[in-house]
């Protein structure tokens, strides 16, 4: 029986672990299928890529996001929000704050 070293992150081992012990597998046992399953096929067993402009694009929906996005959606519901013209915008931009801006804020972030 050989013997093999490998340094892995705390974390990613922890999960590893808690899956094979799901699956009535150790490390090492899932170590060893990985390799038979790479034998038996003369390759690596599963597909390895680059991520695709789409792989990318998903990861804009993570739950962090979806959180943010959910908040936003309700303060619009309860009309906690507003909305500028482009020209508001620029004038904002030079240090302008138009006056339904100020207005908004006085009557307690409801338009």
């Amino acid at each position: 029986m050989a013997s093999i070293t490998i340094r892995i992150d705390d974390e990613i081992k922890q999960e590893a672990e808690s899956l094979f012990d799901k699956l009535g597998l150790s490390i090492s046992g899932a170590i060893n299928i990985f390799f038979r399953q790479a034998i038996r096929e003369q390759a690596i067993p599963f597909q390895i890529k680059a991520k695709s402009e789409e792989d990318r694009y998903d990861e804009y929906f993570n739950p962090y996001n979806m959180k943010i996005l959910m908040e936003s959606i309700s303060q619009a519901d309860r009309g906690e929000t507003i909305s500028f013209t482009l020209a508001e915008l620029e004038e904002m931009e030079t240090g302008g704050v138009p006056q339904r801006a100020l207005d908004f804020l006085k009557a307690g972030r409801k338009a």
